[in-house]
């Protein structure tokens, strides 16, 4: 990088670390720390509440999917504006009227202590992992492009986190989420007509448009049944909702940016606000993607676009073979180009030509299967190796294309999301960890000076574990769809508990104890069978759970109580 690219970025994100520990420290109370005193209003919850779900991952492997498969990953959103709503009207007057510092306590006080402890240690497990994600998703991506220490890094990125969540907690997050969604959304838009701007003079956005719906990168709406399609209109709206509506309304890393609220009027503006913005905002990122897609239709591309890869290959015997595929590559980026120009001129007199849409079809399925040849040489070289290289498309584009400064910008963008999402799981482990396990099972009378220390030890405890997770990690799947389906492993059956609390009044506490406990084991058979696609997950957990508890309680429970009543 270069001096001023090293200058914006450590700039950037020394500004977030000092203002937010200029801001907010020395909280005086646990109320003050965890619910940062319910002085947050509308715009700033809502805000937050979208830095929380915006990591790095969503700015860096959404449109990388967008590369690879185009629109349809924004139908995974379809159910969230509905789920938003509802969450308004049920969750958030409940939580607000009983003052709870977290979701969890609801359900001490709804079921039994058993069952609190159930959902937050299910909490925990889920947003611990996805917290480590959160650092180490960017980290691994930057580190191997720009030749950083990954180790390094993930502990840069982890105690930057922790100074300011640790000084000032729920009102250091929501304070530095503002500046850092402000830093996130101009990157994406200066990015965004960088894109546009490198593209053909004589090119229209409906011209790249054509382009990628050539390529069949356009298509925003499956309305299949496949229950193994990934995505589909009916699985965004279904198991989407269930995702949103676990995620946003039993998760505390969301629930605590709502809960600072100054009322709950506050906090159901802030996440309509969410709801309303959310679906364009993804949409948005994703037609990045796409236009990043049509840019490498006149710009040359590598077979790969993790370098760590071409490492792995340049040390092995299939090296010869892999540049036989580069040579065959240049080929057809070079045909690609030239087929592209002439279907640009046909557009401009009005004219979609079918031959020409044919050719860049036939001239795509060429790449793809090149790229897929090379991937199979990948994992022959190294099968430890990981060739799924769409996590690295768009920060290539930014590193390799972006002038000066430029660049510096767009890393601070990138680390910033990781921050601010991290920020919230860390206070949300926290907070999770000090109210719900420690509190409740401590002994004795405690200060509140106690607690608040506690809730403070417990901010490092879980910055140091989430660091040492993210330098252990190792990845498997596309970074946005990895963190979707740790979420719905887990989520359905939290959401499940609550659904029933809230709307089945005479379901009680052994009921939906062990109905819980049989739908995770459940959950976590069904994913590993590979029967449904994965946002299907959260629909299951929630359904089953909700109905084995009804089924326990009309038998089981109700045949012991009759009996100890006799």
């Amino acid at each position: 990088m270069h001096k001023i690219d090293w200058i914006i970025l450590s700039v950037t994100l020394l500004f977030i670390v000092v203002y937010g520990v200029y801001k907010t420290r020395g909280s005086k109370n646990v109320e003050e720390y965890i619910l940062g005193g319910n002085e947050t209003p509308w715009w700033t919850v809502g805000l937050s509440v979208m830095a929380t779900q915006a990591s790095a991952i969503t700015f860096l492997s959404t449109p990388g999917q967008a590369y690879a498969d185009g629109m349809g990953f924004v139908q995974n959103y379809f159910g969230l504006p509905i789920a938003m709503v509802v969450i308004s009207i049920t969750f958030i007057p409940i939580f607000q009227r009983l003052r709870v510092f977290t979701a969890y306590e609801y359900l001490e006080q709804r079921f039994d202590v058993k069952t609190r402890s159930l959902a937050a240690i299910i909490f925990l497990i889920q947003r611990g992992l996805g917290t480590g994600f959160t650092i180490y998703a960017p980290a691994i991506i930057v580190s191997s492009l720009l030749g950083w220490n990954l180790t390094l890094l993930n502990i840069i990125i982890g105690i930057l986190v922790i100074i300011y969540t640790f000084s000032g907690g729920t009102k250091a997050v929501n304070v530095t989420q503002k500046q850092q969604m402000f830093i996130i959304m101009l990157g994406m838009f200066i990015a965004f007509f960088l894109i546009v701007y490198y593209l053909p003079n004589d090119m229209s956005i409906a011209n790249a448009m054509h382009i990628a719906g050539a390529n069949d990168k356009m298509s925003i709406v499956n309305l299949s049944f496949d229950p193994e399609e990934r995505y589909t209109l009916w699985s965004g709206i279904a198991g989407g909702f269930f995702l949103a509506l676990a995620y946003f309304g039993t998760d505390q890393s969301q629930v605590g940016r709502y809960l600072s609220g100054k009322s709950i009027r506050e906090s159901q503006m802030g996440l309509i606000m969410n709801g309303f913005l959310k679906v364009p905002m993804q949409f948005f990122i994703l037609f990045t993607g796409v236009m990043v897609f049509v840019f490498f239709q006149f710009n040359p591309g590598p077979l790969n676009f993790n370098p760590n890869s071409k490492t792995v290959i340049e040390k092995s015997q299939y090296k010869k073979e892999y540049r036989d595929l580069e040579s065959k590559l240049a080929t057809v980026n070079n045909e690609k180009k030239e087929i592209n120009l002439i279907y640009i001129e046909h557009l401009n007199q009005g004219y979609d030509n079918p031959i020409l849409r044919r050719q860049l079809v036939s001239l795509s399925s060429r790449e793809t299967d090149l790229r897929d040849q090379a991937k199979e040489l990948i994992k022959k070289a190294d099968p430890k190796a990981q060739p799924n290289d769409k996590d690295y498309v768009f920060l290539h584009f930014i590193l390799n294309y972006l002038p000066h400064g430029l660049v510096g910008l767009l890393l601070a963008m990138i680390l910033s999301a990781a921050m601010s999402s991290t920020a919230s799981g860390l206070s949300a482990l926290a907070s999770t960890t000090a109210i719900d396990i420690y509190k409740r099972n401590v002994k004795g009378i405690r200060s509140e000076k106690h607690y608040l220390n506690a809730t403070k030890f417990f901010t490092v405890l879980w910055g140091l574990i989430i660091i040492l997770f993210a330098c252990f990690s190792a990845l498997s799947e596309n970074l946005i769809q990895l963190v979707n389906i740790v979420g719905s492993i887990f989520y359905g059956t939290v959401l499940g508990i609550f659904l029933v609390g809230f709307y089945i009044k005479y379901v009680r506490a052994k009921a939906i104890f062990y109905a819980a406990c049989i739908t995770q084991l459940a959950v976590i058979g069904v994913f590993f069978s590979q029967t449904v696609a994965y946002l299907w997950l959260n629909f299951i957990g929630a359904l089953m759970a909700v109905l084995l508890s009804i089924l326990f309680e009309a038998t089981v429970f109700r045949k012991k109580e009759s009996r100890s009543e006799m």
